[in-house]
């Protein structure tokens, strides 16, 4: 369905980099998973399922196994972190679906959708019914028109000029609510906790795309990879903390 890897720079602010001289590139690497369940009769809504991937990145972020110092995902999330941010989301569906259930993570619910998110696994280690399932192949729709995102709320805004598949725009999504996470206070942080991490992902028209991007809120800039050119800014974080700033 896609993946996403950056580089730290993309913004500055309080991220766990700011102060590192690492080499990411030298670092070893390693991938966040995500797993969508589609079901062949009933796939989710494609905003739906980019914001419940947005939602299940900050779900693991903010989870004690990650945040406590000896936290049972602490360490594999320092060793992602120290190197470049991947994300990869694939698909699941049926006995598929059922065995990913059964590895350890967070199942993270939208209106229809349903996100699995792993603690980070070293970028050729997958588990093995992880590593089996599809990344490409499927595409998610909206019904109809999404609504407007509400002025008061987080929002991940789109690139309007850069296609992509679901799965890439689902990690793109996951990315730009990490950022957003890097940069808040820890009292904002636990506000936006306490409302099960409310967001929403949209795609603003050409001219506030332009607006947003000098806005000074974090932007995610891809590495190129897959589907798209490396460099290409696709999401901006806008969290209301940070719009004060």
């Amino acid at each position: 369905m896609g993946s996403v890897s950056t580089t730290p720079a993309d913004h500055t602010g309080s991220s766990p980099f700011e102060d590192q001289a690492l080499d990411r590139d030298a670092a070893p690497q390693y991938v966040l998973p995500l797993v969508v369940r589609i079901e062949r009769d009933a796939p989710p809504p494609r905003t739906d399922a980019l914001e419940t991937a947005a939602r299940a990145v900050l779900t693991l972020l903010s989870d004690e196994r990650t945040t406590a110092e000896d936290g049972v995902w602490a360490q594999a999330v320092r060793d992602w972190q120290d190197a470049r941010i991947r994300k990869v989301v694939r698909r699941a569906r049926g006995a598929e679906w059922r065995r990913a259930e059964g590895l350890p993570g967070i199942t993270v619910t939208g209106s229809a959708a349903e996100v699995r998110v792993f603690p980070p696994v070293p970028l050729d280690g997958w588990p093995k019914d992880l590593a089996k399932l599809q990344v490409s192949g499927t595409e998610l729709d909206d019904p109809g028109p999404v609504e407007p995102a509400g002025p008061a709320g987080p929002v991940l805004w789109l690139n309007p000029g850069v296609a992509m598949s679901a799965g890439k725009a689902m990690a793109q999504a996951g990315h730009g609510a990490q950022l957003a996470w890097w940069e808040l206070s820890e009292a904002d942080r636990a506000a936006w906790r306490a409302t099960g991490f409310r967001l929403a992902v949209r795609t603003p028209g050409t001219t506030d795309w332009s607006r947003l991007t000098a806005s000074g809120l974090p932007v995610v800039r891809d590495a190129g990879f897959t589907e798209i050119a490396p460099g290409s800014c696709t999401v901006v974080a806008d969290h209301p903390a940070l719009r004060k700033n």
